[in-house]
């Protein structure tokens, strides 16, 4: 059993060196730091990400997968234009692109529109990385360049051909997954691949992606940020709709049932600040280990992170 870490002394230093960088960056763009808890009553609701649920004093208590409802929290109770840099836990995630415990960076920019906030993750991410400005391109013309597959408008029968046509070892239950989990598959085996030495944002998600994005018709207003096939950053022109968001968190738990996962509280404090009044606003999560990854040239996690959990 070793006591010393996994990533280098250099990679541990650039990690100071690119931290301060961010800090600076959203200074300079007026963003105030804040801090909110890592435990909490409330949990997000999503099909594919696993919360930890703890037990403190005789309280149970969940460990947040991001700092996302306390911090939309403090912009409905105010607050403009606020980041975070913060650590969060989310459970099943572990090997050479995921910890279980992680570092986060996360904004909200109050009256931030949908283009706009696209274009502040990509000179963020231009100025951090030292890269050329990320392309944007639609999450539909990005499958129809890369696999000629329409996602928003082809039938399932024309995945399965696609998959099959580009030699894909498809999952065994393939014929029972739906629509989007088809869709993840695609863009996870045959796409991310083919976009290597590429920065780029993907944007205009379908509408059943949505999570906490506005949507609009047969598109959500929801954006990621891919560098060398690596997903570092999701981000949402923010649902303000606090009815729309309950009838999610219910059809959500119904896919996690069906999925065979724990069904997670649907009413949270959140819930509370929209009804009050969440203003429009736009915001982002981007994963610190990852752009160190991306920062040092390295292709596993374990390397920018002093103790990863085999020997946390």
């Amino acid at each position: 059993m070793s006591f010393r870490p996994t990533a280098s002394v250099k990679n541990l230093e650039l990690r100071s060196e690119k931290l301060a960088q961010l800090r600076s960056h959203f200074a300079e763009a007026g963003f105030v730091e804040v801090e909110t808890p890592l435990l909490s009553h409330d949990t997000v609701v999503d099909r594919h990400l696993h919360p930890v649920l703890v037990s403190i004093d005789g309280e149970d208590l969940w460990l947040q997968t991001s700092p996302e409802f306390a911090m939309k929290r403090l912009v409905a109770s105010g607050m403009d234009a606020i980041y975070q840099i913060t650590r969060a836990v989310r459970s099943g995630e572990n090997g050479k692109l995921h910890n279980t415990e992680f570092t986060i960076l996360e904004w909200y920019k109050v009256g931030q529109s949908y283009e706009a906030a696209r274009e502040f993750l990509s000179s963020l991410a231009e100025a951090i990385l030292g890269i050329s400005r990320p392309e944007q391109v639609t999450y539909q013309d990005l499958f129809k360049q890369s696999i000629d597959l329409d996602p928003i408008n082809d039938s399932e029968s024309l995945f399965t051909r696609c998959a099959s046509e580009l030699g894909l070892h498809v999952p065994d239950a393939w014929e029972t997954l739906d629509r989007d989990s088809k869709l993840d598959f695609l863009l996870a085996d045959a796409i991310q691949p083919k976009l290597q030495s590429r920065a780029i944002v993907v944007y205009d998600y379908p509408a059943s992606q949505a999570a906490l994005a506005a949507s609009n018709g047969e598109t959500a207003e929801r954006f990621e940020l891919f560098i060398n096939g690596l997903e570092l950053a999701n981000g949402y022109h923010e649902l303000l709709d606090a009815q729309e968001l309950r009838d999610r968190n219910r059809d959500t738990n119904k896919q996690r049932l069906a999925d065979g996962n724990d069904r997670l509280p649907e009413e949270s404090r959140l819930l509370d600040a929209m009804d009050s009044g969440l203003p429009d606003c736009s915001g982002v999560a981007l994963g610190i280990d990852r752009l160190m990854m991306i920062a040092a040239g390295t292709e596993s996690i374990h390397d920018v992170i002093a103790f990863p959990m085999d020997r946390a």
